[in-house]
Parts: C-alpha cells; sequence; structure tokens
C-alpha cells in the first residue's frame, strides 16, 4: 500500500497526514482523513525529485470533492500557452479504436499536454492498471510523479515530455497478463483549496506514439471541461477479445487523487 508524497522534503509519518485536495464538505466520521500534496506539472517544467519510500497501512482511503459552483475571477494572468503538437488521427469522445493485436502492439507512449487560465492550477498526470471489477491489480498498481514504475517495469512515468508536457511509457507485451485496462488521468493539484476546477483548464490531450518510430497512432483532444470536476479521466487503453484497443474518455470527477485511489481500490497512508 503506497504513500503519496508530500511536496515538503520533510518525513511523513502516521502523525503528519497528507494535506492535498482537502474539501470543505463534512467527511463522514467513520472514514479515516486522506489527503496528499502533489507536485506541480503547470507551466515551467521542474527537475525530477527524489520520494519517499512507500509504506504500507491497511484500511486508509480518501476521497474529495469540489463545490458545484462558477470559478471566481482572478486577477492574476493566465499561463504562458503551450503549443499543442500537430494531431493526426484524432478521434471523438466515446470514440473506440483498435491500436493493435496481443503480441504486436509492442511499446507504445501515452503523451499528454494542456494549458490552463488560472496561475494556480497544476495538473498531475497518473495511470490506473486495473484487473478484474475494474480495480488494481494490487495498492502500487498505479504511476504517478511519486511512483514512476509499475511493479513489473512495464509502465513508466516521465515528467519531461517535450513536445509534449509529460508522458507515460506503456510496453504491452511485458505487462502483467491479469491487466485489462488501463485508465490515464489528469488531476488538479490542490483543487479544493484554491477553488480550482476544469473550468480553468483548456487544450486538454492524449496522443499515443509508437515508442520506436514516435508515430502517432491515435490522439484525442478534450472537448468538455466542467467547473464541479477535479480529476479528469482522459483516455483509456484495454483488452478487448484479445486486441489491445482505445477509448477517447473525457470525463471526469469529483475527487483528487487520494479519493481516486479509493475509487480503484488503492489502500494509502
Amino acid at each position: 500500500m503506497p504513500e503519496l508524497p508530500m511536496k515538503s522534503t520533510a518525513a511523513c509519518d502516521h502523525n503528519s497526514i497528507l494535506q492535498l485536495n482537502r474539501t470543505t464538505q463534512d467527511i463522514k466520521s467513520s472514514q479515516n482523513i486522506l489527503s496528499l500534496n502533489m507536485g506541480h506539472t503547470a507551466g515551467a517544467r521542474k527537475p525530477s525529485r527524489e520520494h519517499p519510500p512507500l509504506r504500507p497501512l491497511s484500511g486508509a482511503s480518501a476521497e474529495a470533492s469540489m463545490p458545484h459552483r462558477q470559478p471566481q475571477p482572478s486577477a492574476a494572468p493566465a499561463m504562458q500557452g503551450f503549443m499543442v503538437p500537430q494531431l493526426f488521427h484524432p478521434l471523438r469522445k466515446g470514440q473506440k479504436v483498435v491500436l493493435d493485436s496481443v503480441g504486436s502492439a509492442g511499446k507504445i507512449r501515452v503523451c499528454l499536454g494542456w494549458n490552463t487560465d488560472h496561475p494556480l492550477c497544476d495538473i498531475d498526470v497518473s495511470a490506473f492498471i486495473l484487473g478484474s471489477g475494474n480495480k488494481v491489480l494490487g495498492d502500487d498498481w498505479f504511476v504517478f510523479y511519486g511512483q514512476p514504475d509499475s511493479p513489473d517495469r512495464s509502465i513508466h512515468f516521465s515528467p519531461n515530455g517535450d513536445p509534449d508536457r509529460q508522458y507515460i511509457s506503456v510496453d504491452l507485451n511485458a505487462l502483467d497478463m491479469r491487466a485489462q485496462k488501463i485508465v490515464f488521468v489528469l488531476t488538479i493539484n490542490e483543487a479544493a483549496a484554491n477553488n480550482l476546477n476544469f473550468s480553468m483548464v483548456r487544450d486538454a490531450y492524449a496522443r499515443i506514439l509508437k515508442e520506436d518510430s514516435k508515430e502517432e497512432l491515435v490522439s484525442f483532444r478534450m472537448t468538455d471541461y466542467y467547473a464541479n470536476v477535479i480529476s479528469m479521466m482522459i483516455c483509456e487503453i484495454y483488452l478487448h477479445n484479445e486486441n489491445w484497443k482505445c477509448t477517447a474518455v473525457g470525463n471526469g470527477v469529483a475527487r483528487d487523487l487520494a479519493g481516486l485511489c479509493a475509487l480503484y481500490g488503492v489502500a494509502l497512508i
């Protein structure tokens, strides 16, 4: 069961519960409070960081929600624009397409990018590797800035995705045979604390490339941005009838990364 590291370098133990995306709504008293402080990804790219080791602790879960209200205007300037690369094989929202058959799909790279209209709106990228029941294979079967590799090393997160913002590489041939789906998510860091939501995000896209040639297989540019959402499932790769397929999702939830972990069955400190 992993620990989601804080931005600060101070040690995080049982008495220092992570403090990210805490909702202003009451959390039921039967739940353990859990929040996290995620690293920044919007704006200038940051150097890689060392992260605290993952530690097990049973029974912990959390979710956060956003108030259903329109964002307040900010007097601060918008973030500097990010150039969206040319998308050669775009999908419509909800459209599905075959990537390749099992054994021939090989290594791919899921590249992601976005722009924001608020200087505090930072985006974190993560991927959840799911098996039966739409749940993770185990507590460490999701990758993000604090856990860049899957247990079988078939999936790797990179914070520097030039010309994209970030990317996640996937070796489908080396992926654990229990894996049936990989969900790729964009989450706003400290959304509740800063009154942020996806109506402040634009130009979000995902493009899937062949790892060796960087040839685009498929891409998706989001069209719908919601004021009551802080995490967006932008696309999925899933196994169907011996074929790996991709779905352009573009739907979101009012949950932070810790809440997504709870949704997909990851127990956290």
